[in-house]
């Protein structure tokens, strides 16, 4: 009988540990891959789903994007030196109209290879940390070939944002920053707010077809 009590009294200590550590655990910070990982997956099983129309998919992947891309750290690597030379409402203005456009264009890229009822699928690769930013490798498996795409990412108030998206080897961030920087050679800020308000007009009457920036 006493054997049993203190055998009871030892079980106690380790049940109320259980109970304290398990939600502890399951409350861990992710890291860049898994969070990542929930809104591409999110994002590619809107795209396979049959049912939503196309302006439907749109706007629940355009809350995804937003919540996973820094348009404001992207608006700043576009514009590179222009960004030190423009005021505020310029500043502002123009990452509104860069987020509009790059989530148009990102969007489009994924409907390209993905399809209803189709077998593409995401996989992820390496990781790579350092110093509060992170480059994570993933592969887009579809029937007619692999996509490499890396992310870009960098650590804000414990959320990890993509700042950059490589797509077959090719930059996002610098594929607009080569075009913008000519139009602001020849136009300055203002010509090229008003040339991004012109094509996001024009992505709208044409339902995002276009792809380049």
């Amino acid at each position: 009988m006493k054997g049993k009590t203190i055998s009871g009294y030892l079980l106690i200590p380790l049940v109320v540990f259980t109970f304290i550590a398990t939600p502890a655990l399951s409350q861990a910070p992710q890291g860049p891959t898994e969070q990542l990982r929930k809104n591409i997956d999110e994002i590619v099983s809107i795209l396979r789903t049959r049912g939503p129309s196309p302006e439907e998919k749109a706007e629940r992947i355009t809350v995804l994007v937003r919540q996973r891309f820094d348009f404001e750290a992207m608006s700043r690597l576009v514009l590179g030196v222009n960004w030190r030379r423009a005021s505020a409402e310029q500043k502002s203005r123009f990452a509104e109209l860069f987020a509009d456009l790059l989530e148009a264009t990102y969007r489009s890229r994924m409907e390209d290879y993905i399809t209803e009822y189709s077998n593409e699928h995401v996989e992820y690769g390496s990781e790579t940390l350092r110093e509060g930013r992170a480059l994570v490798e993933t592969l887009l498996v579809t029937n007619a070939r692999d996509i490499p795409i890396s992310y870009k990412m960098l650590r804000k108030n414990g959320e990890w944002r993509i700042y950059d998206v490589d797509i077959e080897g090719v930059s996002l961030v610098r594929n607009f920053r080569s075009t913008y920087d000519e139009i602001v050679r020849r136009e300055g800020i203002d010509g090229l707010l008003e040339r991004m308000k012109e094509k996001i007009r024009e992505r709208k009457s044409a339902s995002g077809q276009s792809h380049e920036p």
